[in-house]
């Protein structure tokens, strides 16, 4: 054997080696984890977890960009989506067993000038390896894990299985994965129902999902799509008449990019995130890994109703179109003076866009960036109509001071005893405004909403009640100097009941005097309330910040008969086969922290502030047997709150400006107010909420009848208040009532339920015939259950 023969085989015989030795080396996972024969026969093993309301009702998905997916049956793929894959894919498919060699050789010879050689199982392996290296190198060892996947995938599964497998894995570009995502974003219908140049189009894509995009390329996207309708007819699936026929016609979508934030309660799902992965901290799924949310496929059963959250999403609509309205008409905000000396806003929100952003990654000097913000372009902008949203021409740099003017508002309600919440609405427009108004780190001043937390204190450790009277007169305090300006202390003396009615702030600042401002500080940290209060006299008028969430906690104490009960929202959580991971007791977030009798006296207290104070007549508008409540105000208008209650539901609402120096026009019971009578009258009007309109308060049996009365009776001169606090009330009951607006409708839309079930394939014995469409012929050489044979399956058999 001559020299040079004898080196050629002794380099083949090494390189063959080689080439085994790196398959063995890849399958053992020595270049990454290879997945299990599990994980390859159920993809939807990274399946998106589901969070459900109260009653079951699905409110939405967590999951990642490839999680995502919305699996189809075999049986619900169009007959023409198959037939254009294989022609223009994989023509061999239903002959070879996960590798062409052929197709292989050919891509070597011509390097790929002609077509690459990865049949649709190799395809398949690489979409659910989630492969793609641009290094070439690696990109080599990628192939390896490739072939390996795929022909263990040959052996477990029918080629109808892969098949399925692959239109539900592979990426239609935008976010887009499997081909019933597809088939509804570009043409709003279920993929059995694509017709020959629809299924074309989108097979066309597999090839560049973004080069043929119909949306972004058109002219691209429709060569590529006659190019596959041209395989077909090769392949004999059409005729050529046919063929003619659909290459003229155009490209005809009907394009709708499915809504990522589709689905009930969007800013109470955002903030749930971050409940859950604290739950599941320190547990671990079977394979020993710390549960995803977003792969794992869980259920998080929450106690959100459905019906209250749609009427607090209506509330919030209803009430803040019409308040924008009046926004829109102040002169500063019509003749931009708003922003004068606001530059520095105005850049810091130019810098943080993500126009900025992408200009500056594009190679865009600062300069060429700051004078695109002031060129008009085409854009949609949020706007309070049934879309959210609305077409127009503006510069970018007006369209953030446009939606810098929007006012914000959050609402929560929820069940004061149990502590479970009923509804979250954190901002005007989730998709919009991601910032949440409810959540626990929100903090805004709270204003005259901490009076009745003042009132319980002196009730409970100083003996008031709700005849005690209390002077209207300016309060020194030593050492501070704190006191409420003279103007607020107009008008005589007043009982307890009345002041709180009336909001009084020198009534609240001498109540403040006689409990002391560090007494107060201790009582509000008995409550449990994260964040602490700062032992000073102005908190007597509600100069302290605290979120929503924490006023809704402390104001269990109320309805809860003493009791400071924490809202949660999780019931409990479950595995994907229904397996019990953590179940949540309220029990464990109560606490005891007033006498029963002290939270009824307050209860009847607060009644007059619905009855006849600062929310005159709500408690009959709403229809409630019994009721309470507080509106708050804070310095120049800056904040506007609710809080209201029946014995069965707390809620409680804000409205302001992010933006500060933008001013409220107007006090709590006509700013925030709105927004819970809208709430409470909807909710006691439905019988299917649970919540009953002739409720009534326990009386606590050492107060006998003493106070069994739900009217709060006051003296004619008390009905008659003075002009002082910045949130009372003033006017008849007529002044109260809620404007008629058009219906706007909550935010929240309903998830499609087939969108919410993963699909498990079949095992290969278990497949049905019925599995099948009669209409997708495959070769009879294909419907063999016989395991295949073969040099790369004996060498994977241990494996198996």
């Amino acid at each position: 054997m001559k020299p040079t023969v004898r080196l050629f085989w002794k380099f083949f015989g090494w390189g063959l080696l080689a080439f085994f030795l790196l398959i063995f080396l890849a399958n053992l996972g020595l270049f990454g984890k290879m997945p299990s024969l599990n994980e390859l026969q159920n993809p939807s093993i990274l399946q998106a977890s589901e969070v459900y309301a109260i009653d079951g009702t699905l409110m939405g998905k967590y999951y990642t960009e490839r999680g995502n997916r919305s699996n189809v049956k075999y049986r619900d793929l169009s007959r023409h989506a198959i037939d254009a894959l294989i022609a223009t894919e994989d023509e061999r498919f239903y002959s070879h067993s996960g590798i062409d060699f052929k197709s292989t050789l050919r891509a070597v010879v011509t390097m790929g000038s002609e077509g690459g050689g990865s049949t649709i199982t190799q395809q398949l392996a690489k979409a659910l390896l989630a492969q793609g290296s641009r290094n070439k190198a690696w990109r080599v060892i990628e192939k390896l894990k490739e072939w390996i996947i795929a022909v263990k995938l040959e052996k477990n599964l029918t080629k109808e299985e892969i098949i399925t497998l692959y239109l539900n894995a592979v990426p239609f570009g935008n976010n887009i994965y499997g081909i019933r995502n597809a088939s509804r974003t570009f043409f709003q219908k279920e993929p059995d129902r694509l017709n020959i140049e629809e299924a074309a189009l989108l097979i066309g894509m597999l090839k560049g999902n973004s080069i043929y995009n119909p949306v972004r390329n058109p002219k691209a996207a429709l060569d590529r799509r006659n190019v596959v309708i041209g395989q077909m007819e090769v392949n004999n699936k059409i005729t050529s008449e046919k063929t003619a026929q659909l290459k003229a016609l155009p490209i005809q979508l009907n394009y709708k990019k499915m809504d990522e934030n589709t689905g009930y309660a969007p800013y109470f799902r955002e903030i749930l995130k971050e409940e859950i992965k604290e739950a599941l901290k320190g547990l671990t799924n079977p394979e020993g890994e710390p549960y995803s949310i977003y792969n794992d496929g869980l259920k998080i059963y929450t106690t959100i109703n459905v019906q209250l959250q749609q009427y607090a999403e209506e509330a919030l609509a209803m009430h803040m179109s019409q308040l924008q309205k009046n926004v829109n008409n102040r002169n500063s905000i019509k003749s931009g003076k708003i922003w004068i000396g606001k530059e520095s806003i105005l850049e810091r929100a130019m810098k943080e866009s993500d126009r900025w952003r992408n200009l500056e990654e594009d190679g865009w000097s600062e300069k060429e960036i700051r004078a695109s913000f002031k060129e008009p372009v085409r854009m949609k902008v949020f706007a309070w109509n049934l879309r959210r949203e609305t077409d127009t021409m503006m510069t970018p740099l007006d369209s953030i001071k446009y939606h810098r003017q929007m006012e914000q508002a959050s609402f929560m309600a929820m069940d004061p005893v149990t502590g479970e919440i009923r509804a979250w609405v954190g901002g005007i427009h989730f998709k919009t405004y991601k910032y949440d108004h409810v959540n626990i780190k929100t903090k805004r001043q709270v204003g005259s909403t901490i009076k009745p937390l003042l009132y319980t204190q002196a009730v409970e450790e100083r003996g008031f009640t709700p005849e005690t009277e209390l002077p209207n007169e300016p309060q020194y305090f030593e050492g501070n100097g704190w006191v409420p300006a003279s103007k607020e202390c107009k008008g005589g003396a007043g009982s307890m009941s009345a002041a709180l009615a009336f909001s009084k702030n020198c009534a609240s600042a001498y109540i403040m005097k006689q409990i002391g401002a560090q007494q107060f500080a201790e009582f509000m940290g008995r409550l449990n309330i994260p964040t602490p209060i700062g032992p000073y006299p102005s908190v007597a008028l509600g100069s302290c910040d605290l979120s929503l969430f924490e006023m809704m906690w402390a104001y269990t104490i109320f309805s809860g008969r003493g009791f400071s009960t924490k809202p949660f929202a999780i019931s409990r959580i479950e595995d994907r086969n229904g397996n019990v991971i953590k179940r949540f007791d309220f029990s464990a977030n109560r606490k005891e922290v007033i006498s029963e009798s002290t939270a009824f006296t307050m209860v009847r207290m607060m009644q007059g502030v619905v009855d006849v104070g600062t929310a005159a007549g709500m408690r009959s508008r709403v229809g409630a047997a019994e009721m309470g409540g507080k509106t708050g105000t804070t310095n120049e208008n800056a904040d506007a709150w609710f809080l209201g209650f029946t014995p069965q539901i707390l809620a409680g609402a804000w409205v302001g400006f992010d933006d500060q120096f933008i001013r409220n026009e107007g006090e709590a019971s006509r700013m925030a107010r709105p927004i819970c009578e809208y709430f409470f009258g909807k909710a006691l009007a439905n019988s299917r909420t649970g919540l009953e309109r002739e409720a009534r308060f326990v009386v606590p049996a050492e107060m006998g009848n003493s106070m069994n009365s739900a009217d709060i009776l006051l003296s004619d001169l008390e009905l008659r208040p003075g002009a002082e606090g910045e949130d009372m009330g003033v006017g008849s009951e007529e002044d109260y009532k809620i404007e008629t607006v058009p219906y706007i409708g909550p935010e929240s839309t309903p998830v499609r339920e087939e969108d919410s079930k993963p699909v498990q394939l079949p095992k290969k014995d278990t497949l049905l015939k019925n599995e099948t469409d009669p209409s997708h012929h495959t070769p009879a050489s294909a419907k063999k259950e016989e395991k295949k044979k073969g040099l790369l399956n004996r060498i994977l058999k241990k494996n198996e």
